[in-house]
């Protein structure tokens, strides 16, 4: 706003003694300024927007997506529809499934950061729905002049109407909780997933497979942005396929929906929650709020840009440009108070009307940083998350760095955050590939990073550990490549991470070299097994169990084919994968939660049961730069079972001196886990682990061994 614009402030109103029904009814048409967005209640709906420097604001009307005009316009007064900074009005008769949006009109003032534009149709940033025309274009948006026909357009939703059955949170310990990352349409979108055609793709398609998730053992699924986004927020000519480019906090992505009525995605993702909780799968949503699919000052204007600019977006110093933490274009003003207040309402809703049962924040770092860019020591808004009370008990885990290199590991601020621990990740790579000098890095990934946690004495799943995820190589092609091969992005390969820490075992790519596919598959369950069993809280990607590739391409967010949809067929190609990750998940889902219960925190768990490192020798490991094995010894005391890791990344086979066995009774050690194994005796049963003759155990090259004694009988 200029210095020249006045501020329309709300008058001070006498409470009458008396008030006649026409009186009332008149005021109640005004409607109130809480709640926020469209809430329906007797009668009607209460409609409530937030913008501070607004001089004009309607409330539109339609009867389809399609309409190129309103059915109706209700001008707000900037008097009496007007308290604070709020915009309302109530109105009567509307219903659950009407199809609203605004126009809102101020100064246009790039260069100040007002970006008003009165032809511009605006979705509301409360919208519990949103509808697409036929003829949507994200280029309309982004170019003067009305966009009626094209735009989005909001829906009111009623959220008590559903009937869930008795379904409450599941709230899985996490010493017991496997995440399996995944992607709504890519589960099912394949026509060899065996799913009908009209719900290949959606979230009633992913029903229909919540059974194999249920053989597959996990405990949680991620999946990847369900908040509605825009699919043309790509290069020309492709998709935006994994959907970080949200336009919306409440609202579920329309697509996924096999449904043809308007509220039909709201009540088939609720589906899809209950569906998974009777099969004991918690559901964590990947959440984004760092930036929006309105991008930077050439992008569209769909709602927040054409609201409140200033508010909903960090802006540069020269306030026409938009701060980019997120990588995206724009960067969400977190912290201002009425996003902090926008933010944790989306979160209380997806929490208690959708069930949702937990979060991971995409750069979730960004959340750290004052509308200036500074990184804050106690943000707002985090606090606001962590210490609300609907939000008690749900799986809160962030991905603690931005795009602009602020990364927060190990610091993050809380008593409820996990994280996603990209060191893990890296340092996992570099061992399983032989990289000199890590070693010692990846030792301390496996006992729960404690160079990382061990300050803050926190508990031993604060580390999400994973290897993959969405966003890089698939396990099949980090064993497959050693570069990108993204060219099909169009962006002449420049796109993705360059550094992937990667090795093909010798042949870029597919090869039918049986020694090569072999080590390949030796590695793939080396890095599957550290995974599962180190300390921390494991996370899989949806296909690396059976070998999923991208073909090379570790930045796929712009395909929606056969490329990064599930192959079902796969499940017979690789079923020796599938197999040993199953057998992994089960053993690792009956751990004990003793520790959790007793709020053990991961340097007393180390304590307690980290027995030994070792190299070949006992007692003797080589934490040298050029080492590339280690043994280690754990004692899970209230199971009465003693575990014996050998990790062997050298090039060449190792004998490793095993420790003596402590019980009443002399024990034996018992082969369970040898990656170098073909299948079946890869991995099997605890009680079927066959002795270990001798006190030595030659490992293979390249192979990751679990040897288990037991000092009753194992179940």
């Amino acid at each position: 706003m200029t210095a020249n614009t006045p501020r329309i402030q709300s008058p001070k109103l006498d409470r009458p003694r008396q008030r006649d029904d026409a009186s009332a009814t008149a005021t109640k048409a005004l409607g109130t300024s809480g709640p926020i967005g469209a809430t329906l209640c007797k009668g009607g709906a209460n409609f409530s927007l937030y913008s501070r420097d607004a001089t004009r604001v309607e409330l539109l009307f339609f009867e389809s997506p399609d309409d190129d005009r309103p059915s109706r316009i209700i001008p707000l007064d900037p008097v009496t529809n007007h308290t604070y900074h709020y915009w309302h009005v109530f109105v009567e008769g509307v219903r659950s499934g009407q199809i609203y949006a605004y126009r809102v009109d101020g100064p246009s003032a790039p260069a100040a950061g007002l970006r008003f534009d009165a032809t511009k149709l605006l979705l509301d940033p409360y919208g519990r729905g949103v509808v697409f025309p036929k003829r949507y274009s994200r280029q309309s948006a982004m170019h003067a002049g009305d966009n009626i026909a094209t735009a989005m357009k909001s829906l009111v939703i009623d959220p008590s109407t559903y009937d869930w059955e008795g379904d409450v949170p599941l709230r899985h310990p996490s010493a017991r909780t496997i995440i399996y990352e995944m992607h709504v349409r890519g589960f099912t979108a394949n026509p060899n997933s065996g799913v009908s055609n009209a719900k290949r793709g959606t979230y009633a398609g992913l029903i229909e497979k919540i059974p194999y998730l249920q053989q597959l053992g996990i405990t949680a699924v991620e999946l990847l942005p369900v908040f509605q986004f825009d699919a043309q927020d790509c290069p020309p000519g492709l998709v935006n396929y994994w959907g970080y480019a949200p336009v919306s906090f409440f609202a579920p992505h329309t697509a996924y929906s096999s449904r043809q009525d308007l509220l039909g995605p709201v009540d088939e993702f609720r589906d899809l929650v209950k569906a998974l909780h009777r099969a004991g799968i918690e559901v964590i949503l990947d959440v984004v709020f760092n930036h929006t699919a309105e991008g930077d000052e050439r992008g569209p204007t769909f709602g927040f840009r054409g609201i409140d600019n200033i508010a909903y977006y960090m802006l540069d110093s020269d306030r026409g440009r938009y701060s980019n933490y997120s990588g995206c274009g724009n960067t969400l003003n977190a912290n201002h108070p009425i996003v902090r207040r926008m933010i944790v309402d989306s979160l209380r809703y997806w929490v208690e009307q959708m069930h949702v049962d937990g979060f991971r924040f995409d750069l979730a770092a960004v959340l750290s940083r004052d509308e200036n860019g500074n990184v804050l020591p106690n943000p707002p808004v985090l606090w606001d998350i962590e210490t609300d009370p609907v939000l008690a008990g749900t799986k809160l885990i962030a991905e603690a760095w931005d795009a602009a290199g602020l990364y927060e590991v190990g610091t993050f601020l809380g008593d409820s955050w996990k994280e996603w621990n990209g060191r893990f990740r890296d340092d996992a790579r570099d061992f399983m590939r032989a990289e000199r000098g890590a070693l010692a890095r990846f030792a301390d990934r496996m006992i729960g990073s404690p160079q990382l946690y061990s300050h803050e004495q926190r508990d031993p799943e604060q580390s999400v550990n994973f290897v993959t995820c969405h966003d890089g190589f698939t396990l099949n092609d980090l064993v497959s490549y050693n570069d990108k091969h993204n060219e099909s992005n169009r962006e002449d390969n420049r796109d993705g991470a360059n550094d992937n820490r990667s090795w093909n075992c010798g042949v870029e790519g597919p090869t039918e070299d049986p020694a090569i596919r072999k080590l390949r598959n030796q590695q793939v369950k080396n890095f599957l097994t550290v995974t599962l069993f180190s300390l921390g809280t494991p996370m899989l990607s949806m296909g690396d169990e059976v070998g999923r590739t991208q073909h090379g391409n570790n930045n796929a967010y712009c395909h929606d084919e056969e490329m990064t949809w599930f192959d079902w067929n796969l499940l017979d190609t690789h079923a020796d994968i599938l197999r040993f990750t199953k057998m992994l998940v089960a053993r690792r889902a009956v751990r004990t939660t003793d520790h959790e219960e007793n709020r053990v925190s991961l340097n007393d768990l180390i304590k307690q049961s980290v027995h030994g490192w070792h190299g070949m020798e006992l007692d003797k490991p080589d934490w040298s730069e050029d080492s590339h094995s280690v043994a280690l010894s754990f004692e899970f005391r209230e199971r009465q079972l003693s575990v014996h890791w050998i990790l062997n990344a050298y090039w060449e086979a190792l004998d490793f001196e095993l420790p003596p066995v402590c019980g009443d009774v002399p024990l034996q050690w018992r082969r369970w886990i040898d990656t170098s194994l073909d299948s079946p005796a890869d991995i099997v049963s605890m009680e079927l682990a066959r002795p270990v003759p001798g006190p030595r155990y030659r490992a293979a090259a390249r192979s990751v061994v679990l040897l288990i004694a037991s000092h009753q009988n194992t179940q």
